[in-house]
């Protein structure tokens, strides 16, 4: 699927900018999700003010150097071994601060217990510290919680949608849509996911916001850099969807046809043991190497000093993919050339023969063919590389993302008080 010529809309209609927003996560911080940081950190920038709220204690090793900058208050909901006690005890509390709680408890039947008591928490937060707008990223446990947040609060409600959320095969297709009937915004970060969402689900198409995740380009300036051996990298967890057992076969075909090369893999998971056999069977013990998750700053300098950047992404089993990984970004941004698969809205970034080389998923043959097109020909490598830089500058930049994100929230506020019969009011007013 090729993407449009400009995916993004025309400028929405002005409304009052929204200044306090909270952002609802199933776990903060994730080493692998780069992009939120991005996100929050382009909006600090700008002045809006972020809290963030999670629904799950993070149980990572490894995190990225870029969240110690990032002022955004951290608060975990409560959850774990919720008690019937406690969760009673919260709906009366919630009484005279969160008078639409009452009113919305129909519709949280619906929900796990754990969900409603948690939202009734991130409710009363919102209105003691004035929070505007709720946005949740992933539109599964997160989106349910800041929907019924923000129900309970009176305050609008968005949440992006990646590629999980979308099309495993764990996906309750009729709570994802319970979720969008009373959305305020609904955002997702590819062409080919909008089109499904509008296609496939039936959603309407002025509430479906295409806003691309973006990286902060003066961390990411131009450096291509040659190297005397050629390397291949691959960045990403160790998981089914990233396709690094077809890297480690197509490096094999390399490898027999007597190419001088290299490959390194960053990234932890619970294929590692699997993929380090692969590696010993077929003989690459000398030529690949696995270096688990690693500081962003060493994962720039890696990415930087690459011939090829390989993303062999495939659709696992259970119907997980990835959206448009933001390592692919990093590397264009960088200046390494990109081989990945026609993978959803990959193909929307890397474009054939235009900013990268695109092949078929789960192909180890194609795939070897494009990484040895990129060795062979540097020039060729270079070309593509400086369109992929001026495609990034272009539409993948976190500063223009997340100015039109902050549109959206201003838009979805004002859907939902002209929705709700209202005008904005102010908040010592809570009912």
């Amino acid at each position: 699927m090729t993407a449009p010529a400009n995916p993004l809309r025309p400028a929405m209609p002005a409304s009052t900018p929204v200044r306090r927003v909270a952002y609802v996560v199933k776990r903060y911080p994730r080493y692998s999700e780069t992009f939120i940081v991005n996100e929050i950190l382009a909006h600090e920038e700008a002045g809006l003010e972020v809290t963030i709220f999670g629904l799950k204690a993070p149980n990572d090793t490894h995190f990225q150097d870029a969240i110690s900058r990032v002022r955004a208050p951290v608060h975990l909901l409560p959850g774990k071994g919720l008690k019937p006690k406690s969760f009673w005890q919260r709906l009366a509390e919630a009484g005279p601060l969160l008078p639409r709680v009452q009113a919305y408890l129909p519709e949280a039947l619906e929900e796990d217990v754990v969900h409603v008591h948690q939202a009734m928490t991130l409710a009363q937060t919102i209105r003691e510290q004035r929070i505007e707008h709720v946005h949740a990223h992933f539109g599964s446990s997160p989106a349910t919680v800041a929907r019924l947040a923000a129900r309970f609060a009176g305050v609008s409600y968005s949440f992006t949608a990646h590629a999980k959320d979308l099309y495993h095969a764990s996906v309750d297709r009729g709570a994802f849509l319970r979720r969008h009937v009373d959305c305020d915004a609904l955002v997702t970060i590819s062409e080919f996911n909008r089109r499904h969402l509008l296609e496939d689900c039936g959603l309407a198409v002025d509430r479906v916001e295409l806003v691309y995740n973006g990286l902060d380009l003066d961390r990411f300036a131009w450096a291509p850099a040659a190297r005397e051996r050629p390397r291949i990298l691959g960045v990403g967890r160790l998981v089914e969807k990233k396709g690094f057992g077809d890297l480690l076969e197509a490096c094999a075909r390399l490898a027999s046809d007597g190419l001088d090369f290299d490959c390194r893999i960053l990234g932890g998971g619970p294929l590692e043991a699997e993929l380090r056999a692969r590696i010993e069977r077929l003989g690459l013990g000398d030529r690949v190497e696995l270096l688990g998750p690693l500081p962003q700053e060493e994962t720039r300098r890696l990415l930087s000093e690459a011939t090829v950047f390989a993303a062999p992404c495939v659709v696992a089993s259970d119907g997980d993919r990835d959206g448009v990984p933001t390592t692919i970004l990093e590397a264009m941004a960088l200046g390494v050339p990109v081989v990945s698969t026609d993978v959803t809205g990959i193909p929307e970034v890397v474009r054939d023969g235009r900013t990268g080389v695109l092949v078929p998923q789960a192909d180890p043959k194609r795939l070897a063919d494009a990484l040895r097109q990129l060795i062979e020909q540097p020039a060729h490598g270079r070309a593509l590389a400086r369109a992929a830089r001026r495609l990034i500058e272009e539409r993948f930049d976190a500063r223009k993302s997340t100015a039109r994100l902050r549109e959206v929230f201003a838009l979805a506020r004002a859907r939902a008080q002209a929705r709700d019969g209202r005008r904005a009011r102010p908040w010592s007013d809570p009912a």
